[in-house]
């Protein structure tokens, strides 16, 4: 398909030889040269199938929809071909909130809840593998230990690496910890975890993430937008800060005060941590451990932006310049 010669002479790609890329071996027929048969991917299998047929009511007619599941670690991004369904029928937008509601129980495998709409809640008593909510597209994603675990969450991981790769909206509650790259590039997700590894944050530009724990080294490198939140356990969160872009500050404004107290009960709520029921305890210590990581840039446009605001609101009628008629201006310009 590749016009050797053209490609060849073009001024792009002078002296490039793709001789040793087009080459053809020397090979008997029985050998295939290009793809002659089908590659069984077992979509025929997935759990999602089953979980599509259940979700039928919400699915025609937006009938809400709520049950429990088990799922194993063979079982692989689970609620993605839901998720596509959902977005078929009703675009971007999704349903609303807590329309599909589905519990599953036991260990989830790779890509769990990956790019979910919104409309869908997805709850996992157990644990995952990597890749736990990538793409997260505006559904919610909760995640806690069975209830007859006697581990301590905030000591253990829950979730493997790269969770909420690319997120761009929903929130999600992770009672445990998470591996490494949690968060990378998220763009609008809201998430709360009890801990995280290395790279926490890395790359990202939007969203919130509120990190209750400890996290692994190189947290916010690169990260350009969005705010995170992360108590500063043993008053090391400095060190392994990635401080390249982004500010350490404390939180003072009394709206974000709340915004950051309101989520933290949430995720109490959703997941039943104990631990996190003991830091809500005593909120006054809480707030004060907590560290805010700010990128510089998005700092000031945010200040930009509030500052054209206050302008825009002082800027009244009778003060407003005069519009000018089109016909003046074309006859200015002529």
């Amino acid at each position: 398909c590749l016009d050797i010669e053209q490609a060849v002479t073009h001024w792009k790609a002078k002296g490039l030889d793709l001789q040793p890329l087009l080459h053809q071996p020397n090979l008997p027929a029985s050998v295939a040269r290009r793809r002659v048969r089908a590659q069984d991917h077992g979509l025929e299998v997935a759990l999602d199938n089953e979980l599509i047929e259940r979700c039928r009511p919400a699915l025609d007619s937006r009938t809400p929809v709520e049950f429990t599941i088990p799922i194993r670690n063979m079982d692989r991004t689970v609620g993605t071909m839901l998720g596509y369904e959902v977005t078929k029928r009703f675009g971007g937008q999704g349903l609303p909130d807590d329309t599909i509601r589905i519990t599953f129980t036991g260990s989830a495998g790779q890509s769990f809840g990956a790019f979910v709409p919104r409309g869908m809640t997805m709850t996992l008593t157990g644990d995952a593998n990597d890749g736990f909510g990538k793409g997260l597209s505006g559904g919610r994603l909760t995640v806690f230990p069975p209830k007859a675990s006697t581990f301590p969450s905030e000591r253990n991981i829950i979730v493997g690496n790269v969770a909420f790769y690319g997120a761009t909206s929903g929130e999600a509650f992770v009672s445990g910890i998470a591996g490494e790259r949690f968060c990378v590039r998220n763009s609008g997700a809201t998430v709360v975890v009890e801990g995280v590894g290395d790279h926490g944050c890395e790359y990202m530009t939007g969203g919130r993430v509120v990190v209750l724990g400890k996290t692994g080294r190189n947290f916010a490198a690169g990260m350009s937008g969005g705010v995170s939140y992360v108590l500063d356990v043993d008053g090391d969160f400095a060190h392994r800060c990635n401080r390249d872009m982004v500010d350490l500050e404390t939180v003072m404004e009394a709206d974000e005060i709340s915004l950051l107290q309101d989520l933290i009960m949430k995720h109490v709520r959703f997941t039943g941590s104990t631990y996190v029921e003991g830091l809500l305890a005593d909120w006054a210590g809480l707030q004060r451990g907590i560290v805010k990581v700010m990128p510089r840039e998005y700092k000031r446009v945010l200040a930009e932006m509030a500052q054209r605001e206050r302008e825009d609101r002082h800027v009244t009628p009778s003060s407003a310049p005069a519009a000018v008629p089109v016909a003046v201006v074309a006859k200015s310009a002529h």
